[in-house]
């Protein structure tokens, strides 16, 4: 059984980097000033950051179901089988959709809602590739990913409250006092929703708040003090030099990590958090690492 594993492109995966791993990546759409823009097809993430900082109409659209299914169909000319891992239903309609559309492929195609974005659903792929390769088929896959799609944890400090103002996220004054307070507000994703979590008054606080967010989780949640069952990664949105500083960080208070990765957080949650904010993730490793 020769089964292939998809995802999108709020998964970081990129497009060269999916053709090195053997995996497909969907790339997502963006509407900005009325035009359609594909994620790493026809928009860069320095485009992007220009547009959003230049304030244009940013908004967020799922692929349409022919851009889903000719992809399908293209892939099951060569693969007996789909995992196909969209990023998580809670932020995002386009798993739903992916979910309706693969009932016409009679079980040749088994969608993933694992509610996962960015590093943490590019865990997903990377884990989904490894059982493949261990012969495992898409249902069994599937049924894995599924049971411990809770075993991952995202926290985001942000930099600027304008964007979440922009969305509606939060009211206007809401956002005028914690800009003249210059809080800097840390948000979590569990599972589903963008949520607020904390405040903080420095972007130094608010790193501590994150760091002790996840060495939480971490030990009542995955059973780990050290990050040896743990993958743990930093995400950024412009802000390349802070996350090599927050990754040396991790790195001496869980010396067992191993590698640290770094990437950009996705584009889908970009648009609503801005520039220069800093995250931390941390997934449980299944017992197959």
């Amino acid at each position: 059984m020769k089964t292939a594993i998809m995802t999108d492109s709020n998964s970081g995966i990129t497009q060269a980097q999916a053709g090195e791993l053997g995996v497909f990546v969907l790339p997502m759409p963006f509407m900005i000033d009325g035009k359609e823009y594909f994620e790493d097809i026809t928009l860069t993430q320095e485009e992007f950051y220009e547009k959003l900082k230049n304030d244009s109409d940013i908004s967020t659209s799922q692929p349409t179901p022919e851009s889903v299914t000719s992809m399908w169909d293209d892939i099951l000319k060569r693969y007996d089988q789909v995992v196909h891992i969209p990023m998580s239903s809670g932020l995002s309609s386009s798993c739903e959709t992916a979910k309706m559309l693969a009932k016409d492929y009679r079980g040749r195609v088994e969608v993933v809602d694992n509610q996962r974005i960015s590093v943490t659903q590019r865990q997903s792929v990377l884990d989904a590739l490894n059982m493949a390769k261990k012969g495992m088929d898409a249902p069994q896959i599937k049924d894995i990913l599924m049971r411990t799609k809770f075993d991952s944890t995202i926290y985001i400090m942000l930099d600027t409250l304008k964007y979440l103002k922009k969305g509606g996220r939060i009211t206007p004054a809401a956002a005028a006092l914690g800009t003249l307070l210059r809080l800097k507000p840390v948000l979590t994703i569990q599972g589903e929703k963008l949520d607020a979590f904390s405040k903080a008054r420095t972007a130094k606080q608010g790193k501590s708040v994150m760091m002790s967010a996840i060495a939480h989780d971490m030990e009542t949640r995955f059973g780990d003090t050290t990050g040896a069952k743990t993958h743990l990664c930093v995400v950024h949105t412009e802000n390349r030099a802070a996350a090599e500083e927050l990754r040396d960080e991790l790195a001496l208070q869980f010396p067992e990590a191993g590698e640290i990765f770094i990437d950009c957080l996705s584009l889908s949650v970009s648009c609503h958090i801005g520039p220069g904010s800093l995250a931390i993730t941390a997934t449980r490793k299944l017992e197959q690492d």
